[in-house]
């Protein structure tokens, strides 16, 4: 398991570029079933961190009527929002709506953030959750019109750390609201499979950038096996 530290990777990627979005979130619910299958029969568990926004809802309501092995499946959250358990801005809340509370997948096993409590405490908490947590089977990710992915944006504090726990806080984040908590770049990366999902013209900068080299903290996570970029600009 990735102890935390950043051994200066470098990102493989693979992009896939989509005409319609609804093909893409086709696309996005393979990905995650065939992962599960593979994960349960050589495994037993499939261990999948959730990314939060608006691009992976679709994503998410589609997973709701899929035949699946749900008591087999371990539920993670890449980032949270500081904001009570119950707010609509919270993507475990959103998760749930969509997806999570529709199918048979045990309580027990969606680990949410605790963000209500605080940046400090909540990724103290999570980093305990997941002290025990071996490599994920498939991580979600997602990008923002900046480059950040997860919580993790550009500028901050993270970026000139060379070591990070497996989850840290986050103050004065650039988007509302300025308080959350996100998995570390180095536990984004301990994972056999990470695929961005990337959605609307706003993004077409960042994924410019993020295709000539730009150090953009979406860059930042560098699973052994690379990531796949699933794109509808």
């Amino acid at each position: 398991m990735n102890t935390g530290v950043n051994t200066g990777g470098v990102q493989i990627s693979r992009w896939q570029t989509f005409a319609d979005p609804l093909e893409l979130q086709r696309a996005a619910t393979r990905i995650v079933l065939e992962s599960a299958q593979q994960a349960i029969t050589e495994r037993g568990a499939f261990r999948c961190v959730l990314a939060g926004g608006n691009t992976p809802r679709v994503l998410y309501r589609s997973l709701r009527t899929a035949v699946a092995d749900w008591r087999a499946w371990i539920i993670y959250f890449g980032d949270e929002r500081c904001a009570p358990a119950a707010d609509p801005s919270r993507n475990s809340r959103m998760a749930s709506d969509e997806w999570l509370d529709h199918v048979a997948i045990p309580c027990r096993q969606i680990y949410a953030i605790p963000a209500e409590l605080g940046p400090e405490p909540a990724a103290a908490s999570y980093a305990n959750t997941l002290a025990g947590v071996g490599t994920f089977d498939l991580v979600i990710l997602g990008l923002g019109e900046d480059g950040h992915t997860a919580s993790l944006f550009p500028g901050a504090t993270w970026e000139g750390s060379t070591t990070w726990p497996a989850a840290i806080p986050v103050h004065d984040a650039p988007k509302p609201p300025p308080e959350r908590v996100s998995l570390s770049p180095a536990r984004l990366s301990d994972a056999l499979k990470v695929v961005y999902l990337v959605v609307g013209a706003d993004k077409r900068d960042a994924v410019a950038a993020w295709r000539a080299g730009a150090a953009l903290p979406a860059s930042r996570i560098c699973p052994p096996a690379g990531v796949d970029i699933l794109l509808h600009l």
